[in-house]
């Protein structure tokens, strides 16, 4: 995104941990957002966005480490940090039997918009999310998209200075992610710093910055442009042949000795190689000796998702190496 972004620390984390019994859902991670960023945290479910996002919010004790929201201790200042905050969760916390505006007037309520601002704020909220001919229907009649923005609405009602996002696209139809992603860039115009979980990779593409995180672990951060670029050290051939033989030509290469991984990717296929030149002609002329036609065959730049899934398989062999030390210790 083209924008001018204050150097301004708004989320400042530092070795930050949650353990729940024997179980560590946060890992010692560490990042900062600066005012009017929109920092993206990716990972599968159960990597650890949520209890991480519940955490900086002041819903959550953190086990150890140290963070500060909106210049707010996230231990000693829960309840101011929740006052300088927007918080909406993927479950969209509306009540359903209520309509539009009713549910504006109660989160007005619940976070103590003065009096004399309140119809001024609600007009807002309805223009802004783009519903005021809704305004008189009831919450559990909205398509999905239509509920995705009222929740979104009542989040700003305040106009908290951070909004924290919690996989608000899940279950939305595209046009309506594309939509709320708009809405996004405009608060980020405005200077609000969002802070938005997702396991879309597409998603990712549209922050400023996104942090990666796998088993509770930060396991890269930086711009999707950098991450694509420069993080991952290997290359990526995309493949396009006729799908009625490409689990056929997945399993193959996926046995063989010169490719890292292969998987299906779109209507074709992403196969990681160490080096594309050398190992282009080598792939060719393997599909080549099995007598499968090649639409195409061509090195490209990595999608967030290869440099993601790399740095994953990376960190289980990593993971592997460890368990296997250990274990040859206690042999020994």
């Amino acid at each position: 995104m083209d924008q001018d972004i204050s150097n301004e620390v708004m989320v400042q984390v530092a070795n930050l941990v949650k353990k729940f019994d024997s179980f560590t859902a946060v890992n010692s991670i560490s990042f900062q957002v600066k005012r009017g960023e929109v920092f993206g945290f990716l990972g599968p479910n159960g990597a650890g966005k949520t209890t991480t996002i519940r955490m900086l919010c002041g819903l959550l004790n953190p086990t150890s480490g140290s963070g500060k929201v909106g210049g707010f201790d996230i231990y000693t200042q829960a309840e101011k940090i929740k006052e300088n905050i927007g918080y909406m969760s993927q479950r969209f916390s509306l009540y359903q039997d209520l309509t539009v505006e009713e549910n504006i007037d109660f989160y007005s309520g619940i976070y103590k918009v003065p009096q004399n601002k309140k119809r001024e704020r609600k007009e807002w909220v309805l223009r802004m999310a783009g519903i005021e001919n809704k305004r008189n229907s009831l919450t559990r009649e909205l398509s999905g998209g239509w509920k995705q923005r009222l929740a979104l609405g009542c989040a700003l009602l305040h106009n908290p200075p951070i909004l924290f996002l919690d996989e608000p696209t899940a279950g939305v139809d595209p046009i309506s992610r594309r939509d709320f992603w708009d809405l996004i860039y405009e608060l980020s115009r405005r200077k609000t710093t969002v802070f938005v979980t997702t396991h879309y990779m597409d998603e990712a593409e549209h922050c400023d910055r996104v942090g990666l995180i796998y088993q509770g672990r930060i396991v890269a951060l930086d711009t999707p442009q950098r991450l694509k670029t420069e993080l991952m050290p290997e290359d990526i051939l995309d493949l396009e042949c006729d799908q009625s033989v490409q689990l056929d030509v997945l399993t193959w290469l996926q046995k063989d000795e010169k490719v890292k991984e292969a998987a299906l990717f779109g209507s074709g296929m992403h196969i990681v190689v160490n080096d594309a030149e050398k190992d282009l002609p080598y792939v060719k002329t393997l599909l080549e000796n099995k007598n499968i036609p090649i639409k195409s065959l061509k090195k490209i730049t990595p999608s967030l998702e290869d440099v993601f899934v790399s740095l994953v398989e990376e960190e289980k062999r990593k993971n592997l190496r460890e368990q296997l030390r250990q274990n040859e210790m206690e042999k020994s």
